[in-house]
Order: structure tokens, then C-alpha cells, then sequence
């Protein structure tokens, strides 16, 4: 990674700890559990991975790339291009919504942080957390493929502590889940790197209809 301080910044960048309020959204899974979908550590390993097949894969993981590149160039035009192309790929209102809002928060805590360049995301409805999270990256010295695990890891670990509060599964079934699905984010990063623009894309069907059905989910303790 260059420097140690990098290794650190991206621990801090990935951590759950970092205000944003990513804890908040549960991307679907709520939904999901509630139409038993997912009853069983087996069915949130079957969730997870297709998420990262058909949507973090193909779809963030590229796109944090270009955004990464396009920040170390300051080329701003390209950095907004890419950002609403993320949001664009959003199929649901609320996916749109927890795009925007961490985007935003992570704009904002990087500009209280002294990054100047993240104010003018602080309320562009077209922020993303990506968009954040390439801007944290190239600001603190973290290289592209590196920042790609971090983003990656973020979120897995975010989407297994849902599993855990909502199936609910016990603390060592989480960390299976982990165990196993951290090990194949290097060659999902590794694909997304090699990835051409006009493959981009990617749909799971089933994470836009729990999500869209959460919308209006009664009694619901995630905002996603």
C-alpha cells in the first residue's frame, strides 16, 4: 500500500464506526427476513454472495475504480459523470436515498476532516459513498486496488451484521459468513479492475423487490 498511515487510513475509512450511518440500512435484507427469504445462515451466505455476483461486483467495484482515477486527476467532469451513473444503476427509491444520504455524510465528515474538495458534495444530489469513499482514498494516499477491498469489505461487513440482528444469527455463524465471503473479494476486485466501461451493470432481482416491498414495510427497524 505505499505507507503504513494508508493501511490505517483505509481501516478508518472501512470501519462501521465511521459516522456516516451506514448501520441504518440494511439494503433489502429487512424485507427479505420478513417474507422469509432468508431464515438460515446458509440462506443469507445464497443472499450475500448474489448481491456481490450481480450488484457490488459489477456494478460499485468498477465504478469506485473510475471514480478513484478520475479524483487522482482532478478531473472533476468525469468524477460527476460517474457518480450519478451510480445512482442511476439504484433500482429502488430508498437504495437511491441511502446512496445520497451516506454520500453526503461521508462528504461532510471529509470536509470537517480538512479535505477541501469534498465540500461541494456535502448537498449534490448526486453524491454517492463511493464517490466519498474514492475521494478519502486518493486524499489519504490509498491506492486503487486497495481502496476497492476496503469498499468491498465495508460493506460485507455491514450486510453480515444485519444477517446477524435479523435473521437472527449467532456471532460465530457471522463470522463464518465473513470468513467465507471475504475470501472471494480479491478476485471480485481483481475482475472489476479489468472491467470494460460498456460492461458495467449488473441486476439482482430479488434485492430490488425486498427493497421495494420495504418501502412500505410496517413495522421495520432499518431505513433500507
Amino acid at each position: 500500500m505505499g505507507t503504513d498511515l494508508a493501511l490505517v487510513r483505509l481501516l478508518q475509512l472501512a470501519s462501521p464506526a465511521l459516522p456516516i450511518g451506514m448501520y441504518s440500512y440494511s439494503q433489502g435484507m429487512e424485507r427479505a427476513v420478513e417474507d422469509g427469504w432468508i431464515a438460515t445462515e446458509a440462506d443469507a451466505l445464497a443472499w450475500l454472495s448474489g448481491v456481490l455476483e450481480r450488484g457490488l461486483g459489477r456494478v460499485d467495484l468498477p465504478v469506485l475504480a473510475r471514480l478513484h482515477a478520475a479524483w487522482a486527476a482532478d478531473d472533476a467532469g468525469t468524477v460527476a459523470r460517474w457518480s450519478r451513473h451510480l445512482l442511476a444503476c439504484r433500482e429502488t427509491l430508498e437504495l437511491r436515498a441511502e446512496d445520497r444520504q451516506t454520500g453526503q455524510a461521508l462528504a461532510r465528515l471529509l470536509d470537517a476532516l480538512g479535505v477541501a474538495r469534498a465540500a461541494a458534495w456535502t448537498r449534490d444530489p448526486a453524491a454517492t459513498l463511493a464517490n466519498g469513499f474514492a475521494l478519502a482514498a486518493v486524499e489519504w494516499g490509498i491506492d486503487q486496488r486497495q481502496a476497492l477491498l476496503g469498499y468491498a469489505w465495508g460493506w460485507l461487513e455491514n450486510q453480515v451484521l444485519c444477517a446477524v440482528k435479523l435473521v437472527p444469527l449467532g456471532q460465530v455463524a457471522g463470522q463464518r459468513l465473513s470468513l467465507e465471503l471475504a475470501a472471494t473479494l480479491p478476485a471480485r476486485v481483481d475482475r472489476a479492475l479489468l472491467m470494460a466501461d460498456a460492461d458495467i451493470g449488473g441486476s439482482a432481482f430479488g434485492l430490488a423487490l425486498a427493497s421495494a416491498r420495504h418501502e412500505t414495510q410496517y413495522s421495520r427497524l432499518f431505513r433500507s
